[in-house]
């Protein structure tokens, strides 16, 4: 294994991480785009029920082999099933219905920040200067975004329903990531990953037989798959890969160029236009996302890659 301080790393390394932001960055694309076209239960119950298909003969033979300490930690999955499966996710896919993909993008981007909060909430670690800087940074900036260039709207108007619920949703997933760091739990990634899916999926059905019939078809079986393969699967092993070779602390950096990538693309397949209060919001905001990380250690929040 290559190590995360080696001078010359090779470029297929850095593709790793990369790569897997780009994934997630396409999933808020099709996040979005699934909000006409099936219920945000349906998608959310049959992402989910079909990665754990697909995961299970090669996660399962793990799992039973550690059942021992599977069934020690079952609570602890399933907190981390809810947090990270069910109600991220699931939140986005509703949210998606009254805000934009641009929005999710730089909401999202908030993850390591929120991460900093939670620490000095849940751990009770005293956030640094420059954690607090940067979250007033970001403040800033998401105050400027949201309220589409006049700040002074939130108090009048307020905060967007989409954006309120995914805000909700990163701050649920930066929880998630905090408890993964916490707990360590002693199972194996793939087979922690993939009992947390079968607690998501148990989470997510009474959602989906209670709500009205969505029905898969041309339109959105391609949106479920996408959701259901890349950044719930491929994603994932590309994350690890890149933590492997470069490093927890390098590997994150490739996350702030998410919402790069999700205003470009939405422009593209959407039809978003960046306007000039996207375009210094959310540079503000992740210049305090990445104040915060100058001297905070990381608790990242997709340590297993279910963004």
């Amino acid at each position: 294994m290559t190590r995360p301080d080696a001078p010359h790393l090779p470029v297929r390394y850095l593709l790793f991480p990369l790569l897997a932001a780009l994934i997630w960055s396409v999933n808020m694309i099709v996040t979005k785009m699934a909000a006409g076209v099936i219920a945000p239960a349906a998608i959310g119950f049959y992402r989910w029920a079909l990665a754990g298909a697909v995961l299970t003969p090669f996660a399962l033979p793990g799992v039973w082999a550690q059942r021992r300490a599977v069934l020690a930690h079952l609570p602890k999955f399933a907190v981390l099933g809810g947090l990270g499966m069910a109600l991220y996710q699931g939140l986005a896919y509703v949210a998606a219905s009254t805000t934009t993909a641009t929005n999710m993008g730089f909401i999202t981007a908030m993850i390591p920040l929120l991460t900093v909060a939670v620490v000095a909430v849940v751990l009770r670690e005293r956030p640094s200067f420059m954690a607090m800087l940067g979250g007033l940074v970001s403040l800033a900036g998401l105050a400027l975004l949201i309220g589409e260039g006049d700040p002074a709207r939130l108090l009048s108007v307020g905060a967007n329903h989409g954006d309120v619920l995914m805000g909700l949703g990163a701050l649920a997933y930066a929880l998630y990531g905090v408890l993964l760091r916490r707990w360590a739990l002693p199972v194996g990634p793939w087979q922690s990953l993939y009992v947390q899916v079968a607690f998501g999926i148990l989470f997510q059905l009474p959602a989906f037989l209670m709500a009205p019939p969505s029905p898969l078809n041309a339109a959105n079986v391609p949106l479920v798959l996408y959701a259901a393969v890349f950044p719930s699967l491929f994603a994932p092993f590309l994350w690890m890969q890149g933590v492997r070779h470069l490093g927890p602390n390098r590997a994150s950096i490739f996350l702030n160029v998410m919402p790069v990538f999700t205003v470009a693309i939405a422009a593209v397949f959407l039809g978003e236009k960046p306007h000039l209060f996207h375009i210094v919001g959310g540079a503000l905001a992740l210049a305090g996302v990445m104040l915060a990380q100058m001297r905070t250690p990381r608790f990242a929040g997709r340590a297993n890659g279910t963004v």
